[in-house]
């Protein structure tokens, strides 16, 4: 197979997207952390299904880690990465360093209002403001035609969605489904943190998270139903953050003619996990 090109510097990846965009070719990016799985794969799948040119960047951002969290510990294997990625259609990984993304001095942060309140801003104030970051500076260094986030991380990709259409950038947002594993655990990096039994436990969560969305499609008062699945989540041993109906689009308040959307998270032997359902009425 042939070998994936990296890149290491803007200047270097923009060397590459202008040669493709000298010869018409459409781009598509897939922005990850690394620790690739089965669940970024069908991310690239799907990237190169609507363009000509992949690019995947593999950065692990400083700046959504709180100090508490796992940055030092996340997993980073660039080598495995690029197997993972090899006969996959992918043109190019942008691997740059954290002086090339944060050069010193850098002082620009990229705040999200709207979506980004609540939920994981409650426990997590730092993140979306990382997020928001690192995504504007990726799409303005890469400037693909399409990038594709998968819908796990549900709140962030209403927050890139909204930042997309507030600032203006000539990119379409593309959210793809979540991949879980049999057990229907939505596939993360993290997941590998887990002990095999604690693997399996974990699977309790979408369990408790589906019933809850069946039992408010038929009509089930939300908030009685979510009471339940929080007792339900407590007693399978998860602590839970929150678990929250909220309107599709917005994350704000639910409307009865909106689409609605079940979110979680909660830790599990010191994972932390998240997930987040569609509420389909009948």
């Amino acid at each position: 197979m042939t070998e994936i090109t990296v890149a290491t510097t803007v200047a270097a990846l923009r060397d590459h997207t202008a040669t493709w965009r000298a010869a018409g070719e459409r781009i598509a990016l897939v922005p990850t952390m690394g620790a690739l799985h089965p669940g970024h794969i069908a991310l690239v799948e799907k990237a190169a299904s609507r363009a000509d040119r992949v690019i995947v960047s593999i950065f692990v951002n400083p700046t959504q880690f709180a100090p508490h969290e796992d940055f030092a510990s996340y997993p980073r294997d660039l080598t495995a990465d690029l197997a993972t990625l090899n006969g996959k259609g992918v043109s190019l990984v942008y691997a740059p360093e954290r002086g090339e993304m944060y050069p010193d001095g850098a002082s620009t942060v990229i705040t999200v209002g709207g979506p980004a309140e609540g939920l994981e801003s409650d426990t997590r104030p730092h993140f979306f403001a990382g997020v928001a970051t690192v995504v504007s500076k990726l799409l303005i260094q890469c400037g693909p035609d399409v990038a594709v986030f998968g819908e796990k991380d549900f709140q962030q990709l209403a927050v890139v969605r909204r930042l997309v259409r507030d600032l203006s950038l000539p990119v379409e947002i593309i959210g793809l489904p979540t991949v879980r594993e049999p057990s229907r655990l939505a596939r993360s990096s993290r997941n590998a943190y887990f002990s095999e039994a604690d693997r399996a436990r974990a699977a309790a969560l979408y369990a408790a998270l589906s019933d809850a969305a069946r039992a408010i499609a038929a009509g089930k008062e939300p908030e009685a139903a979510l009471a339940v699945a929080r007792v339900t989540i407590k007693s399978a041993g998860f602590a839970l953050d929150y678990l929250e109906l909220r309107d599709e689009e917005t994350l704000g308040a639910c409307f009865a003619d909106k689409p609605l959307r079940l979110l979680v998270a909660a830790r599990l032997a010191g994972v932390r996990l998240i997930d987040n359902v569609r509420v389909t009425k009948a």
